[in-house]
Order: C-alpha cells, then structure tokens, then sequence
C-alpha cells in the first residue's frame, strides 16, 4: 500500500472517531452542574484503538467541529461558548487525555490491563481539567467544585475506562488482523 493510501485511510479513521465522539457524546445522564455522557468513553476507543498521535487528532477534529457551532458536544450542543463554559475544561481536557491514552499504551503495549491503566490515568486527567475549569468558571469554592465535578464521576468513569479497554483492544485486534489498522508505523512502512 503506497504511503498516500496509508494517509488518506488514516485520515478516515481519524474522521470516523471524530464522529462517533460525537454521537457517543449526545448518550447523556443530567446532573445539575456536569452530565455524565457517553464522550469520555469514545475518547478512551479513540486513544486505546489509534494510539497518542491519530487518537488525539480526533478529539481536535470533534473539537474544531463542535467549537464551529455543530451540535457535536453534549446534549446537541456546539459552539465556543461551550468551551469557555462550565463543562469546558472537561472537552479541553479530552486532548491530553487521549493523548495520554494513547502514549501509555504505545509505550507498556496494547493489552487489556495496560489499557484499564492507561483509560484510569486518562479518566483521572479528564476529570481534573474538568473540575479546575469548573471551579473558575462557575465561581466555586475547591471543594464545591471538587464535590460537584470530581467525585459524583469516579466510579461512572472507571465503569468507563474498563468498557473502553475492553472494546478498545478487542476493535484494535480485529482492525489490524484485517489490515484495516497497523501496530505501529514500521508495519505502515513496510506495507508501503
């Protein structure tokens, strides 16, 4: 396969993340002050199936979408102001969750057990930009925000982070022995 092919394949499947980001993004639980959506669950696919580089890219392309007005983001909502809002530092959050996703198992390998390490560390990254922006966003106190955007979602996002390591290695594995998806870049290379 020439390397222009292996480009514009990798792009699709960034593209393809991108959207199932978003439509993962609209299965929502209200809460008062923080739903609990289906979002961080397909970033932690995106990072545990495309590793740190083409999982990250997708989370900036569902982002750039989202931030451009298309209802991507939570209940059907788009737009910048959903950013610079009080659930904002949960989406800024995503990048370096799933590139942290991503590094860690591009790093220790792409297992299940290193997978529920990587998507914990991720869920814990999430929920920390999260609970910082919501603090200065909101006007709240460290534990108030602490209180209404950290604790109500460990458990929820571990529950998460195990499903996305789980279905994440599963997809992977069958993606590269279908040679829709290589290990790694030698393998790219060496198909070229």
């Amino acid at each position: 396969m020439k390397n222009e092919q292996l480009k514009l394949r990798m792009m699709i499947v960034t593209a393809l993340f991108a959207a199932i980001i978003g439509v993962l993004a609209q299965m929502t639980i209200p809460l008062p002050l923080v739903p609990i959506t289906g979002q961080t669950l397909a970033i932690g696919l995106a990072a545990t199936i495309l590793g740190s580089r083409y999982g990250t890219l997708s989370v900036i392309l569902y982002l750039i979408i989202g931030s451009a007005g298309v209802p991507v983001f939570a209940e059907f909502s788009g737009g910048v102001s959903k950013l610079i809002g009080p659930t904002g530092g949960y989406l800024v959050g995503f990048l370096p969750t799933a590139f942290i996703i991503g590094w860690f198992m591009e790093k220790r390998g792409f297992n299940f057990k290193n997978a529920v390490i990587a998507n914990s560390i991720g869920m814990l990254v999430t929920l920390t930009f999260g609970t910082a922006w919501l603090k200065i966003a909101a006007d709240l106190s460290w534990s108030a925000a602490f209180a209404g955007g950290f604790t109500p979602f460990i458990l929820v996002g571990l529950i998460k982070a195990s499903l996305a390591s789980w279905i994440g290695v599963i997809v992977r594995n069958r993606l590269i022995s279908a040679r829709l998806l290589f290990s790694d870049e030698k393998d790219q290379i060496k198909s070229a």
